[in-house]
């Protein structure tokens, strides 16, 4: 990015987490581009009888070229005025009756780790940070009967609760 250009963080922050907390999902491969699960390069098979074979000819491809993995990314981070703007919305989510308490609960921990933890806004957080970030809510939220009870409705009737 050329020096002196500043981008506002908060309309893709705003989108990334519309995304993961209304459950988007992408019912094709060009859609999950769209939505930006895949980018423009990543392989796309017309074929699920193909996956793993196609998959097979990436690595192998990879193999034979010399592929090495990308260092792990370090991300500038909204921070706490992320957390701050995503916790306006949820708020208004839940005041408007759009969500339940437990919904809220769940999009505060999107919130922190989208917005990259308690940190300044600005700050370069490395890519473990935001994995850790994940798995601390993912074991949290585990611990709730309400996420117990929405996992077992999914698991028996392959639809959400609300609850």
């Amino acid at each position: 990015m050329p020096r002196g250009v500043v981008i506002d963080p908060f309309p893709y922050l705003r989108r990334a987490f519309e995304t993961i907390g209304m459950a988007r999902v992408a019912t094709s491969a060009h859609e999950a581009r769209e939505i930006g699960f895949l980018t423009p390069c990543d392989g796309i098979s017309i074929n699920k009888e193909y996956l793993i074979h196609d998959a097979k000819e990436t690595v192998l491809a990879l193999v034979k070229t010399g592929y090495k993995p990308p260092m792990p990314a370090r991300i500038r981070v909204p921070g706490r005025d992320g957390y701050a703007y995503l916790e306006m919305l949820i708020y208004n989510m839940q005041v408007s009756g759009y969500i339940s308490e437990h919904d809220a609960k769940i999009g505060r921990h999107v919130a922190r780790i989208l917005s990259g933890g308690d940190v300044p806004a600005g700050t370069w957080v490395e890519e473990q940070e935001f994995l850790d970030l994940e798995r601390e809510a993912f074991l949290s939220l585990c611990g709730e009967p309400k996420t117990q009870e929405r996992i077992q409705h999914m698991l028996t009737t392959g639809k959400p609760l609300r609850n």
